[in-house]
């Protein structure tokens, strides 16, 4: 069982070097622009490239490995479509031992708690047992619960990154993508402020 202090995790993997002048670089090379480069000029480019959702933001990729979310959550990330995905396996890795993610306003509640608590493990033996006659791991998965937690990794660009965070930080986003959100803007902040820059308001 999850941890009462679980929460998602977020590593940033890879990205592309120097994302932001990436993105410079290719739009300069659609006008020419060359000459009119420095560094305010080239700020001044990006600001209104983010703020107008231009397509050169497509040429710089962050890829993430996020891990602890329940299966609810990675439902709702594989949504966004221009993206690439790889996530753990419930065919071909068993989950005797999984982990799963219990929503705050239940924990908050110890006879929720409790109540859940006994489903989610009678859950996790049953499958168990159901593995031990024989039954196939892809098909004793139909017993497991979207609490179980999962790891994914997950490749936007920019662009579609953004459009991610957009939707996925609004306060009326369900509260475990919202952390995703949150931690995965932290990320990029740290590489690549002004991508973000707008969505800290």
């Amino acid at each position: 069982m999850a941890g009462p202090n679980s929460r998602p995790r977020v590593e940033l993997l890879s990205f592309t070097p120097d994302p932001e002048g990436t993105i410079i670089r290719a739009t300069r090379t659609c006008y020419q622009s060359f000459d009119k480069q420095n560094e305010a000029s080239d700020e001044k480019l990006l600001a209104h490239l983010v703020k107008n959702d231009e397509s050169p933001l497509e040429f710089a990729v962050f890829t993430f490995l996020i891990s602890g979310i329940s299966r609810v959550t990675s439902h709702q990330i594989v949504r966004h479509r221009l993206a690439s995905y790889a996530q753990k396996s419930q065919r071909y890795v068993s989950e005797k031992e999984c982990e799963f993610v219990i929503p705050p306003t239940v924990r908050n509640n110890n006879k929720a708690t409790n109540e859940y608590t006994k489903i989610m493990e009678e859950s996790r033996r049953a499958y168990g047992r159901l593995l031990d006659m024989g039954i196939r791991k892809e098909d004793a998965r139909y017993l497991l619960p979207q609490a179980c937690t999962t790891e994914i990794v997950c490749s936007y660009n920019a662009r579609s990154l953004r459009n991610f965070l957009r939707l996925r930080l609004a306060p009326r986003a369900q509260w475990e993508i919202r952390e995703v959100a949150v931690r995965i803007r932290d990320c990029v902040r740290e590489i690549a402020p002004m991508i973000v820059k707008d969505l800290y308001v």
